[in-house]
């Protein structure tokens, strides 16, 4: 699987650099061999990481050549030394490997608060750029993790116009995960050839129905940030538009991708037993159904009944209630999976309810909500709240 896990143009690599403690990848960094068009998408919170604030402004220009990450501390509210130490860093990388500043992008994920030396990187730069290789994404993969249990990975190809294109996704999050978007990082490379508006728009596009339809906990992150470069290596013809036969090609590869990776997060939720599709039907906007599916997923009481696999559709026709849309709870359906619970709002007995729990007991299942209000619907992908992720969180910083 591993030697699959490569681009034409790109290397990569990691190195341990004593943020985590010795024996772990903690900085890890991709290289494109030449300039490539750049997108990014991040988060919405308004306290942002000074890694956030320096790629928002780098990426004004669509361009972009290495992206370098940490993980063990996030360089989030961290003031003006944080923002020198983002910038620095960015500095290092272009030196090392002769590039423009601006071309550099950076990332962090760990704890929030706490500064981190300069030295580090400086002290690491060397072997990081020598550990650059073509199979490297693996150590990339997990030089990022933090909470994860697992890395996270997915590769598409597709051909366009007889040249065949790969696209590499890597991601990483296990809590703090309430898009828009969530403590996430996703890098995206491809060989293709894409114009940087488009790849902006596209990638715009693929994160509203992916990564941003995802929670495990209902908290949003200061550092999300989803990163996509094109290098061109393909050598297809440049894809200038989402409405050609190319560009809906790319786009829809892209898409498969990034929902791979979200729903890779959610699987690996802290201490996530359960994986849940909310399916919110029904409604008068695709808007109110995804606030519907949203509200439910993030219910504590939901997610702690799935947890003690509960089929306690109470709690949920409640969140229905909160939810700040228009809804009859005299018309509400719940079902999970195929066996339905509650039709117009009256539940359907003890034996509907033993099957509903035979559900509950299954690794993944969905919950799909009926309104009968209108026309519309939205998916949200969550996971339950187990005891352990209080364990998890309770000592995240011991």
């Amino acid at each position: 699987m591993e030697e699959k896990l490569q681009v034409a143009g790109f290397q990569a690599g990691a190195v341990k650099a004593g943020i985590r403690g010795k024996d772990r990848l903690d900085v890890a960094l991709i290289y494109s061999e030449v300039p490539a068009a750049a997108a990014g998408v991040f988060t919405t919170s308004k306290v942002k990481a000074a890694p956030v604030l320096l790629d928002m402004e780098y990426l004004r220009d669509g361009k972009a050549q290495a992206i370098i990450v940490n993980s063990g501390i996030a360089n989030a509210c961290t003031g003006k030394p944080g923002m020198e130490l983002a910038l620095g860093t960015s500095r290092l990388v272009a030196a090392q490997l002769g590039l423009a500043d601006d071309l550099v992008l950076v990332a962090s994920t760990g704890v929030i608060g706490q500064q981190l030396d300069l030295a580090i990187f400086s002290n690491c730069m060397p072997p990081l750029a020598e550990s650059l290789r073509k199979d490297g994404f693996s150590d990339v993969a997990r030089a990022m993790m933090t909470t994860d249990t697992v890395p996270k990975t997915a590769r598409r190809e597709v051909e366009l116009a007889g040249r065949k294109i790969t696209i590499l996704g890597l991601a990483k999050g296990s809590g703090m995960i309430m898009p828009n978007m969530a403590t996430m990082l996703s890098f995206i490379v491809t060989d293709a050839a894409v114009h940087a508006s488009v790849l902006q728009e596209m990638l715009g596009q693929s994160v509203a129905q992916s990564f941003n339809a995802i929670t495990v906990d209902g908290d949003t992150s200061t550092n999300d940030t989803v990163l996509l470069l094109a290098n061109g290596k393909a050598g297809n013809a440049e894809i200038c538009s989402l409405d050609s036969a190319d560009g809906r090609l790319f786009r829809q590869c892209l898409d498969d991708l990034c929902l791979d990776l979200a729903l890779q997060i959610v699987k690996d939720g802290e201490g996530a037993t359960k994986f849940i599709t909310v399916h919110v039907k029904g409604a008068v906007s695709r808007q109110e159904a995804d606030q519907a599916a949203r509200t439910v997923a993030n219910s504590s009481l939901v997610k702690t009944a799935f947890f003690g696999e509960d089929a306690n559709w109470g709690r949920i026709i409640a969140a229905l209630g909160r939810a700040g849309i228009d809804v009859d709870p005299d018309r509400v359906d719940i079902s999970f999976d195929e066996v339905m619970m509650v039709r117009d709002g009256l539940g359907l007995g003890p034996e509907q309810e033993k099957l509903a729990t035979s559900v509950l007991k299954q690794k993944a299942f969905a919950v799909v909500i009926d309104l009968k209000t209108g026309q519309s619907e939205a998916k949200v992908y969550t996971c339950d709240l187990s005891l352990d992720y209080i364990r998890i969180n309770a000592d995240y910083r011991s």
